[in-house]
């Protein structure tokens, strides 16, 4: 096994933000140190987990010096870890890597392959096979996210008018766009918007094979996102905040991605016109979340 030194940092990062996932770490761990690109380094950030988890990760870090182990003392919410783990990390290249999902053993180094030969190319990840809780298939998955046009404005409409379940923000992206990016916010789907902000900096590339297993149960955050109480508890476990507002904050969102990105005015006016028509599409629903929060504020 590789070993990294302090002062040497490593061509792959690969994040692991875990929390209660005792059932499934394990063989997550496995996939990932038994990958046959090996200059890369693992960094656990575990959110103040109450079963097993910490114990687990701290007996594969001392079997294996390219893991390093981080406990948040308190649970700091599901998205914000994944930006804790991303801050922790020190490679060229960057992966998120859910708990209680697994890779093939090439998959590092087939991604990274792509990122090294085409500097155009921001982000790359596998097709996906969609697991249970068991482990058995319960589909493949086609994201149809194989980004390769050369105007940022279309890679950002297609990805919102074609993205459906969210698996491209798991694949191998460069740091230096990350750095650049706003990470993951405390609105729902920030996941979503991560990718359309990176789509304007660069294209995405899909490997042609089925290299990544995605455990789709209901302890998974994704489990039905149209709960509001439980996508809460993922945010904001401590209910700081008022939860409401969902569409208002994606858009907000997706104008503030816009406006910072590297790219042309005639671009950005091309973004404004599609989001303003989105807009204009959603007023209803814009104009009932505003009534909710005034009734909300009325309770107060």
């Amino acid at each position: 096994m590789a070993v990294i030194s302090d002062a040497q940092s490593p061509q792959i990062s690969v994040g692991i933000p875990v929390y209660n996932n005792e059932r499934y770490l394990e063989q997550s761990l496995r996939s990932t140190c038994a990958q046959t690109y090996d200059d890369f380094e693992v960094v656990i950030c575990d959110n103040a987990s109450d079963d097993r988890t910490g114990q687990i990760c701290q007996d594969y870090a001392a079997r294996d010096k390219r893991i390093r182990y981080f406990r948040n003392e308190v649970n700091i919410g599901g998205a914000r870890n994944f930006n804790r783990v991303f801050q922790l990390c020190r490679g060229k290249y960057h992966k998120w890597s859910p708990a209680d999902d697994f890779v093939d053993t090439t998959l590092l180094g087939k991604a990274k392959d792509v990122l090294d030969k085409d500097p155009e190319v921001v982000l790359c990840y596998p097709k996906t096979t969609l697991i249970n809780e068991n482990g058995e298939v319960i589909s493949h998955y086609e994201d149809n996210l194989h980004l390769q046009h050369p105007f940022p404005s279309q890679r950002f409409i297609q990805l919102l008018n074609t993205i459906g379940l969210c698996h491209a923000h798991l694949g191998l992206i460069r740091r230096e766009i990350l750095s650049r990016s706003g990470l993951f916010g405390d609105e729902q789907g920030s996941d979503v918007h991560l990718l359309a902000e990176l789509s304007l900096y660069g294209k995405f590339f899909v490997l042609p094979e089925l290299l990544y297993f995605r455990r789709y149960h209901v302890g998974s955050s994704s489990w039905n996102r149209h709960d509001d109480d439980r996508q809460q508890s993922y945010y904001d476990p401590k209910r700081k905040t008022y939860f409401g507002m969902q569409t208002w904050k994606k858009y907000h969102k997706l104008v503030a991605v816009v406006e910072r990105a590297p790219i042309g005015a005639s671009e950005k006016w091309r973004l404004f016109r599609y989001l303003g028509r989105q807009i204009r599409w959603d007023r209803a629903t814009l104009g009932r979340e505003i009534l909710e929060r005034w009734k909300h504020a009325l309770t107060l």
